[in-house]
């Protein structure tokens, strides 16, 4: 199992008996009239939005009521000071009566003592007035509660109203089918965690300079998804391997690196109706370590627990490229422990199918040159201002050719172009305007097996012909984009 699989095993959150503080009534049937009327019933829709709706007009009826309710069971909780354990409280109290206790001792020892055997002076009797007056200093002082508690960014007191609770309420829900009070202590048992592990800080730390490969943030999908690679081969570096899980304080540093690059990614997303709400991964099998390696498995074992338990629906989908057998072994017994919406989300993908595969889900143009895409790290060359990627079919036993034409002398033209599938010969030409001038060959015919990047500057005018030669029993798809860059721009 990867450290990526989010959702790999569903968990259910224990039921836990909460504890009643008192509130008084009208405040909390306030509260809860403010939250169940306070959010709109309608909300325009985005037509681009494919996931499952976020917009309130889109739940079935069991889906709002169940919303409904944990809206008021949180605005409870926050009222009454129970969303977080008791002994979070207990031990703010406990720092701050040590640091009084020196106080005290000093003051004892300011007192006067008794001396040449004088009996000590005796304390004036309180009277009952005073008396009453001491117990009321040590009663409890009143609970000051915390309105503003949020995750994620997103405030979560639902009288607030703030754009995004609900999306955040939402993503509980559906990780315990809409099970209300399995969700209110999958989301309390979060916001635990977060605090025990630092989470909200997390993004200040310095971590993970030496793994930076393993796994990274790099570009959108064609929903707009941020998509976070996974890339298991760099561990087959036994260097690299030890430094990142070779010791328990290796592993546990890993881990929070794992957790820093989830906060990030999340940065990116956009918590209301309409909005991008969770990430694309995929996940790169490649040349990666086998199951028997214990370390990893420990890793990986205590990261999945982590981000599935504290992370809901927060992974679109889970793509897994370069899957090798004896992964397919390792998911099929796996498979009876996964809910049938957990399995929906993965994608097994082999070697062959990478290009094709994630071509369903990501534009050419953000898809990485490895995985037979067009985009490049540090491109210099082309952006999104440049334009978009023209796609031509060649069919089976068939030629085409590509005419670019560059009619300004001292031009520089760049291209990019791919096939899906390779098993195409491919070559370059410069052809002049003039008959009487020569054709120049810029890359001899060759059997493609990786995206081409090439450039040209013309000394006369011509154009630049592109020719595809698809020799093989079914046709293929060919992408390309290309500029021109004067004397001036070059």
């Amino acid at each position: 199992m990867t450290v990526e699989s989010v959702e790999a095993v569903e968990v259910k959150a224990e039921d836990t008996q909460m504890t009643e503080v008192s509130v008084s009534l009208p405040e909390k049937e306030k509260a809860v009239e403010k939250v169940n009327e306070a959010k709109p019933r309608t909300v325009e829709k985005s037509s681009s939005y494919r996931e499952e709706s976020n917009f309130l007009s889109d739940l079935k009826d069991n889906e709002n009521k169940a919303l409904i309710e944990l809206r008021s069971k949180l605005e409870e909780a926050i009222l009454g000071n129970t969303l977080l354990k008791k002994e979070e409280l207990k031990k703010e109290t406990a720092s701050e009566s040590k640091e009084e206790e020196p106080a005290a001792a000093e003051e004892k020892e300011k007192e006067p003592e008794a001396t040449d055997g004088a009996a000590p002076e005796e304390a004036e009797p309180k009277t009952e007035g005073e008396d009453k007056q001491s117990c009321s200093e040590v009663e409890k002082p009143e609970e000051v509660v915390d309105r503003d508690i949020t995750l994620w960014g997103v405030p979560l007191l639902p009288s607030k109203c703030a754009e995004g609770n609900d999306v955040i309420l939402l993503k509980f829900l559906r990780a315990r089918e809409f099970k209300v009070n399995e969700a209110f202590e999958m989301l309390k048992k979060t916001l635990e965690w977060r605090k025990e592990f630092k989470t909200d800080s997390i993004l200040e730390e310095e971590l993970g300079q030496d793994i930076s490969s393993v796994a990274y943030m790099n570009g959108v999908d064609r929903e707009g998804h941020p998509i976070c690679y996974n890339i298991y081969g760099v561990l087959e570096n036994e260097e690299l391997y030890q430094k990142t899980f070779g010791t328990e304080e290796k592993r546990n540093q890993f881990l929070r690196w794992r957790i820093q690059l989830m906060e990030k990614g999340i940065q990116k997303l956009d918590f209301k109706p309409g909005g991008v709400t969770s990430l694309l991964q995929i996940n790169d099998l490649s040349n990666s370590p086998g199951p028997s390696k214990k370390e990893i498995r420990i890793a990986t074992k205590q990261a999945v627990g982590l981000l599935q338990d504290n992370y809901p629906e927060f992974v679109a989908r889970n793509i897994f490229i370069n899957v090798p057998f004896w992964y397919y072994a390792l998911n099929a017994l796996l498979s009876p422990f996964l809910t049938q919406r957990t399995k929906s989300k993965f994608v097994f993908v082999r070697p062959s199918k990478v290009t094709e595969t994630l071509l369903k889900y990501i534009s050419v143009e953000e898809i990485p040159v490895q995985y037979g895409g067009l985009k490049r790290e540090k491109d210099t060359e082309f952006s999104i201002e440049d334009g978009g990627v023209t796609e031509l079919v060649v069919k089976a036993g068939s030629t085409e050719t590509i005419e670019i034409p560059v009619p300004e002398v001292g031009t520089t033209l760049v291209w990019d172009l791919t096939v899906l599938g390779w098993e195409v010969n491919y070559k370059e030409e410069f052809v002049p305007a003039d008959e009487g001038s020569y054709t120049i060959i810029i890359q001899k015919g060759k059997k493609m097996g990786e995206p081409v990047r090439n450039s040209f500057r013309n000394n006369e005018p011509g154009k630049v012909v592109l020719t595809i030669e698809n020799s093989v029993s079914k046709k293929k798809r060919i992408f390309y984009r290309y500029k021109t860059k004067n004397c001036s721009s070059s």
